[in-house]
């Protein structure tokens, strides 16, 4: 008898991704995948549930789903750990909701469903603790790959719903990290995004205290890794030891993503952000003097409740005097049962858009002067797609200080044909808004 088909739909981030790997690799030896959802005998839909905008981009993608009554619909993730009972009401033609602990049961819960069942709801305990070398299959091209170094948060910002959705911060082992990442290396994945909601407080949940920098010793050593990056590094916690252990690793780019959200001091203890503006200056001023080529990312948000003109105006000097390579925005919205939502001061919707608009275009400025300083360089390169044009063929690129999907691009011109998961060095010859032009270096024999 053929086996089924599934076909995964993953929504929100790297985070999820992974989960959805191992959904993947949990279900491979009793069903297939499939990347046309018309084949499908299955569709599941890893949901997200952090903002708004998340949240009606998952219903909409569940809704889209069940109007196909021969498929069967599974909705797991962040949207059904938080609404699994409204939405068994509202959209009953999905089969099961499975939570943020409990997708590791998903073959069992695909067994009951061809037994019949329906209305399942799985939803457990947060603070669960997952078991170690749970099975992949990649959804990322195979020269890289996302590795989950911990789960959950105890930060406990007030704008985030996180911690009651993915529970306390529970770290992984370093011996587990360590042989999930040489057996993605054996594979043939040559670069590892280290993610977690917080990776600088790795370790803090173990017996050793904060183990970052330790982890990363580890597995620079790792033979056949090309490239080490690190995401989001709260300001908090990363110190000159960090830094400066960071600068002396050789596979670890010198990429510091760092959510800093705000630079007033007002705002970021209304947001309960563990950090002040001088931090946030002195470890900015910090990386550019000891790696003067890293380059830094940021998220900010704007029209968080209390945020007056004076606050918007010093994020806006902040950023010009003390600038990110990248940033992001993102305009407060508020979320049922976050301390914020109680809070007072409300800004409205048309400031706060007014205000993202501004932020965005200064930052437009300041990443065009950054990238002016990019002509002229050489970097390492790797291959990610290769675009038939009428006359030459376009190959686009991304450097270590770039993020797949979320940061720019390089689009070079190479007279050797290359393929996806190369890796080459490139001439910066100009750049576009948000990315860099180049020509391939051919070595000499």
């Amino acid at each position: 008898m053929d086996k089924k088909k599934i076909y995964m739909e993953t929504l929100g981030c790297s985070k999820n991704l992974v989960d959805s790997e191992q959904m993947m690799g949990l279900l491979s030896p009793d069903y297939t995948f499939t990347f046309l959802e018309d084949e499908a005998d299955y569709i599941i839909i890893n949901t997200c549930a952090f903002i708004g905008d998340a949240k009606v981009e998952s219903i909409d993608t569940i809704i889209a789903a069940v109007q196909r009554p021969e498929v069967k619909v599974i909705v797991t993730g962040c949207l059904a750990q938080r609404y699994a009972e409204e939405l068994l009401v509202s959209i009953p033609e999905v089969k099961a909701f499975v939570g943020t602990t409990q997708f590791l049961k998903i073959p069992r819960i695909i067994d009951r469903i061809e037994g019949g069942e329906e209305h399942i709801v799985a939803v457990g305990d947060v603070d669960a603790v997952f078991p170690p070398d749970i099975p992949r299959k990649l959804l990322t091209p195979a020269y890289y790959a996302f590795v989950k170094i911990a789960e959950g948060c105890d930060n406990r910002c007030t704008y985030c719903i996180i911690p009651k959705l993915r529970g306390r911060y529970r770290s992984r082992s370093r011996e587990e990290i360590l042989r999930e990442v040489e057996g993605l290396v054996a594979s043939g994945v040559r670069e590892i995004i280290l993610i977690a909601q917080d990776t600088s407080r790795y370790g803090l949940d173990l017996d050793g205290g904060y183990g970052l920098l330790e982890l990363l010793e580890t597995l620079n050593a790792v033979e056949g890794l090309k490239w080490i990056r690190i995401q989001y590094l709260y300001p908090d916690i990363l110190d000159q030891r960090l830094i400066q252990g960071i600068q002396g690793l050789d596979k670890v780019v010198k990429y510091f993503d760092i959510p800093i959200q705000h630079s007033s001091d007002a705002v970021l203890k209304r947001m309960n952000r563990h950090t002040t503006r001088d931090q946030i200056r002195n470890i900015h001023q910090l990386i550019k003097r000891l790696m003067p080529r890293a380059v830094l990312r940021t998220t900010v948000m704007v029209g968080f409740p209390g945020e007056t003109e004076e606050d918007f105006s010093d994020l806006m000097s902040f950023i010009q005097d003390y600038p990110f390579d990248k940033l992001g925005a993102f305009e407060y919205s508020d979320e049922e049962d976050t301390p914020a939502e109680k809070l007072d001061g409300k800004v409205a919707a048309e400031v706060a858009r007014e205000r993202h608009g501004l932020l965005m275009s200064r930052q437009s400025e300041i990443s065009e002067k950054l990238l002016d300083q990019w002509v002229g360089q050489v970097v390492e390169c790797v291959v990610e797609e290769i675009a038939q044009g009428d006359a030459e063929v376009t190959y686009i690129g991304r450097t270590p200080y770039d993020t797949p999907e979320v940061d720019g691009v390089v689009y070079f011109s190479s007279e050797i044909p290359l393929k996806p998961g190369d890796f080459v060095t490139v001439k910066i010859t100009d750049h576009m808004e948000y990315d860099l032009l180049g020509e391939r270096i051919h070595e000499r024999p």
